[in-house]
């Protein structure tokens, strides 16, 4: 038995919760995973794991070897990564997940030009409006957006602040008439975001005080950038975000509302797992995006903060 493979197959089990999704994340069978968890406990002459129909959970001596093989673990990847450079020459698969539009609109343009710097690096981006189990699906970064990262063992890089704007089509307030309060938007049309990041309601600040604005039943989606097309359409007023906005305003398509009002204000982070000696790959994709995220995203703010672009 590789007792170092067996380890790391006991480790992956414990986090991911199951011998079904350690086995995806490995790309292993489920009854490999399995033997080598029940010689690694036939090795130490423990049980490790109690098993169920439903679920795992850990006995106080699994406990204690977790903890003990985690550290054996890093000490096994960061003696690997010093002795052959992973940590000093960007090169191999750089697996990165991004929420959808900001993926889109920003991190696509940027990792072409990460590629130019850096043509070793291998660049695998998915996209989707959740927030991945980073290390059971194997993700090398995750760039989110959050008020706030909760507690844990993940590292978190704080690369900017986005906000939400209020747009509409220049056809659509010629016909409507343009909003000059958030109480004015009860008479108007509007298209509702749904989005697990962004949420989906409108809640102002007036004199110090949050106030929600309730909308009626008309049109909504999941999507920002197809929310941006809806509103470029006619069909009524928008909540996007900034990014996606400024897209949207540059080509004509939309014009921004209540200007002096910004909603849904979030910090855009870059999410990994904590190493001393962290791969080179990951170290110079985090450190280009501290670098040039906050420009593109400054030079989207200073077009919706432009009187020009306004209703």
């Amino acid at each position: 038995m590789d007792i170092v493979q067996a380890m790391r197959v006991f480790v992956r089990v414990a986090d991911a919760g199951s011998f079904t999704a350690a086995a995806r994340a490995l790309e292993f069978s489920t009854a490999q995973v399995s033997r080598l968890v029940s010689e690694l406990e036939s090795h130490l002459q423990a049980r490790l794991l109690q098993r169920s129909t439903r679920r795992l959970a850990l006995t106080e001596a699994g406990s204690r070897y977790l903890a003990r093989a985690r550290q054996i673990l890093t000490d096994i990847d960061d003696a690997n990564a010093e002795a052959s450079g992973a940590h000093l020459m960007p090169k191999g698969r750089l697996r990165v997940h991004s929420i959808t539009g900001l993926g889109i609109q920003l991190l696509a343009p940027l990792a072409a030009r990460y590629g130019a710097l850096y043509p070793d690096v291998h660049l695998d981006m998915t996209l989707s409006q959740r927030f991945p189990d980073l290390l059971e699906e194997g993700h090398d970064v995750v760039i989110t957006l959050a008020r706030d990262l909760p507690d844990s063992e993940l590292i978190g890089q704080y690369l900017g602040n986005i906000h939400s704007v209020i747009c509409a089509a220049p056809a659509y307030l010629e016909k409507h008439g343009i909003p000059q309060t958030p109480d004015d938007l009860a008479e108007h049309r509007c298209l509702l975001l749904v989005d697990p990041v962004f949420g989906d309601h409108w809640a102002f600040t007036v004199d110090g005080k949050e106030q929600p604005l309730r909308l009626g039943e008309t049109f909504q989606v999941n999507v920002a950038e197809a929310m941006a097309n809806a509103a470029e359409a006619g069909m009524g007023i928008c909540l996007l975000p900034d990014f996606v906005a400024a897209r949207a305003i540059q080509r004509g398509g939309l014009v921004r509302v209540l200007p002096h009002h910004s909603l849904h204000e979030k910090s855009v982070y870059a999410v990994y797992p904590s190493r001393r000696f962290l791969d080179a790959k990951v170290s110079t994709w985090i450190e280009f995006l501290k670098q040039e995220l906050p420009k593109a995203l400054e030079r989207y703010r200073a077009m919706l903060d432009d009187p020009a672009c306004w209703a």
